[in-house]
């Protein structure tokens, strides 16, 4: 279906710089016309007339707890309920005191933290965990709420580019889970950390990716009554001014959710091609699809899920958005906050909550909602870094009173992210197998691999050859590290279909699915969570580990799609097994790489 519509040179002129053609667009008959428009309601000032004007359901009432503070972004409630804002633009954070819950600061905001792009926050473990684009620090909270001093724990997370803003949150199993979004619009990102939720422990030594395919996902929490984790993504732009709705996720450990191909419930966007030989249809089999939308362009933002005791009980458990507003869409979308019903323990669907914001008939706003938390005493927080102010949304009229929160449900998470499957390496998994000989020249078999092979360094994989097996049609490679702590085995490298009449691999295979070389193989994830080659990354200081590249001859092709698990792989090959063969190769870091 054509839609006769028009892009303005402007619009088209953004649309190519935010999608940087790292490969090659190949023609698919695709023609597609998307009318886009770039509209931006004008900032006026947050007077009190206006403030008064706002919008809540009966019952609450809306007013301003601080003012004047240029750029608030992310907020984060201590257990003792201290407030934390991070400031992005002025490249701080902010402690706040509301202590007796009456609606009014105790003293004047306090700096405690700075770093520039200062922006995600946690609270656990007695410390105050802040991100900026490429790095996690985290700083002790002192008894009046200042910090002690800072430790980096992280100093490589992607580069931001179009999507600059990590956010954090702790897990019901203690590890950190931090959102890092896409660095364009729609784009086959280089660095598969992009466009992903990571999970780290607590001291940032170890990470994995969680899930893929969100575009940027920075509100994300964990349903107090389940212990599902949901999470807002934002929608690509330049679709047009009702697509792409932003999508309500249920984020599950190892899924794939559709960007930057698929969005919603199966919509493909004429604007990408997938890598390689993968088709739309494929990368649709291979993605989650969206539980709920929302209006295209509103730009969600912190995410929290209600379980204090000031609301009444049909508030408790369901979740609250901020939705920034629009820019690619007229009428504007978002510049509110909107409640998203939940009915045994699955979304049902959206209704305002918090509105106002947008004024003089839409063309002009007095806010654009980012932060969002739930105090103590259970009334909610809503940051807005247009005019700098921080609204407290209250029931009833008396003070509130402190409820202890419900404890998320761990067992769900734990379920996900339980350590290794204790399954053998994958030769010993098989069985006893006729012997084929695996070499490389990148390395001799048990002695270290070289640098360059390393994640710490050019993380390339080694070449490999081996001696063909007699009437095997295929051969599956599978790289693991049995010395890992957790977990164990870590596989490193899943290839599969490798065609037989091929009698070995290059060095330098990518760590991406989309150069298939030779033509037909295929390339699973691994346990960091990406698809491809991941080198050897042991702990600073640990013995060297032990890496096994195992080779399987089988009577035949696999019926698998991309990015199948190590798992997958092992079960579609049985019964077809004819061959075996393996080279191990050492790695050990003793320094501390360079940052």
């Amino acid at each position: 279906m054509r839609l006769d519509l028009t892009m303005n040179r402007s619009a088209l002129l953004l649309l190519l710089l935010s999608s940087p053609a790292v490969f090659a667009q190949q023609g698919d008959g695709t023609d597609v016309q998307a009318g886009v428009h770039t509209f931006k309601p004008a900032k006026v000032d947050a007077t009190p007339n206006r403030m008064q004007a706002l919008k809540v359901p009966n019952g609450f009432q809306v007013r301003p707890l601080a003012q004047g503070l240029q750029n608030p972004r992310i907020i984060a409630v201590a257990p003792d309920g201290r407030i934390y804002v991070s400031r992005r633009d002025q490249g701080d954070v902010l402690l706040l005191e509301d202590q007796n819950e009456d609606g009014t600061l105790d003293s004047e905001p306090k700096v405690v933290f700075t770093r520039p792009g200062a922006h995600g926050l946690a609270v656990a473990n007695g410390m105050l965990y802040v991100a900026t684009v490429n790095d996690v620090y985290r700083a002790p909270i002192r008894p009046d709420g200042t910090l002690g001093p800072e430790e980096r724990i992280i100093s490589d997370l992607p580069d931001g580019g179009q999507h600059p803003n990590r956010t954090l949150a702790f897990g019901p199993d203690g590890m950190l889970y931090i959102s890092v979004g896409s660095s364009c619009n729609a784009c086959n990102e280089t660095n598969p950390e992009h466009a992903t939720l990571l999970r780290s422990s607590p001291d940032g030594k170890s990470r994995s990716i969680f899930a893929s395919g969100l575009r940027n996902t920075i509100g994300f929490a964990w349903d107090p009554k389940t212990g599902e984790l949901w999470g807002m993504d934002h929608g690509i732009d330049y679709l047009g001014d009702n697509e792409q709705p932003e999508e309500l996720n249920r984020i599950q450990k190892g899924k794939q959710y559709g960007w930057p191909h698929i969005w919603g419930k199966g919509g493909e966007n004429p604007q990408s091609t997938p890598p390689g030989q993968i088709s739309k249809k494929q990368w649709a089999a291979m993605s989650e699809p969206m539980v709920l939308g929302y209006t295209a362009h509103a730009a969600p933002m912190q995410l929290v899920f209600y379980n204090g005791g000031q609301f009444p009980a049909a508030y408790r458990d369901d979740a609250f958005v901020t939705m920034r507003g629009s820019w690619n869409r007229k009428p504007a979308s978002g510049y509110e906050v909107v409640r998203v019903r939940f009915e045994n323990g699955k979304p049902v669907g959206f209704e305002p909550f918090l509105t106002g914001f947008l004024v003089d008939g839409g063309k002009a706003h007095i806010a654009r909602p980012v932060g969002l938390a739930m105090t103590k005493g259970g009334a909610l927080l809503v940051g807005d870094d247009a005019n700098g102010v921080i609204y407290r949304v209250s029931y009833g009229a008396a003070p509130s009173t402190t409820v202890a929160p419900k404890t998320v449900p761990a067992d769900v998470l734990a379920a996900q992210v339980q350590a290794g499957s204790g399954v053998p390496l994958a030769l010993q998994r098989v069985g006893n197998v006729g012997k084929t000989d695996v070499r490389s020249s990148g390395f001799v078999s048990g002695q270290p691999l070289p640098p360059r092979f390393s994640a710490y360094h050019d993380d390339a994989s080694p070449p490999l050859s081996w001696a063909s097996a007699p009437n095997a049609k295929s051969y599956v490679l599978i790289m693991e590290d049995p010395d890992a702590a957790d977990p164990k085995p870590f596989v490193h490298w899943v290839a599969y279909n490798i065609p037989a009449t091929a009698n070995g691999l290059p060095e330098g295979l990518p760590a991406d699915p989309r150069l298939l070389k030779p033509a037909g193989m295929l390339q699973g994830k691994n346990s960091r969570g990406s698809i491809g080659y991941f080198g050897p990354k042991p702990p600073v200081g640990d013995p060297p580990h032990h890496y096994h590249f195992q080779l399987l001859a089988l009577d035949a092709l696999l019926d698998l799609k991309p990015g199948a698990s190590r798992d997958e792989v092992l079960e579609a090959a049985k019964g077809h097994v004819i061959g075996g063969g393996e080279a191990i190769g050492t790695y050990q870091q003793t320094t501390p790489p360079l940052k």
